[in-house]
């Protein structure tokens, strides 16, 4: 059974080094994930690959909330309910996708990646 080339382990059974055919490579380095919370709204913009840009919320204050009849408003967060996602975020107040909000008009499912698109959409939740 052959071992992952990011889990190998630096040494082999006979007790010799294991060099890596290459190293890591710019478009394969991680960041640090960006936790959208709940505030004033601010943006970052930041280079990815392909000489494009990705929009990234810090923190927002509104939701583009869908309320079924094809009719789309503006509502106030108040809180984050529920985040699936990690148990910790709730407590943090981070958003993320399929993150349960309470807004003005009700209780909301995020549908949008606002870490990564800069928007926050989500659809009313049938009380």
């Amino acid at each position: 059974m052959r071992k992952s080339v990011e889990n190998l382990s630096t040494s082999k059974i006979t007790g010799g080094r294991r060099i890596p055919l290459r190293t890591r490579r710019k478009y394969e380095t991680d960041r640090y994930p960006n936790e959208p919370t709940n505030g004033a709204q601010l943006t970052i913009t930041r280079r990815v690959r392909g000489n494009n840009n990705k929009t990234a919320l810090k923190s927002i204050d509104f939701v583009n909330l869908s309320t079924g009849e094809s009719k789309v408003k503006k509502s106030k967060i108040i809180k984050v309910l529920e985040n699936a996602t990690n148990n910790d975020y709730k407590r943090r107040g981070i958003i993320t996708k399929g993150a349960i909000l309470e807004t003005q008009e009700g209780k909301c499912r995020v549908v949008s990646k606002p870490g990564q698109n800069g928007i926050v959409n989500a659809i009313l939740l049938k009380e």
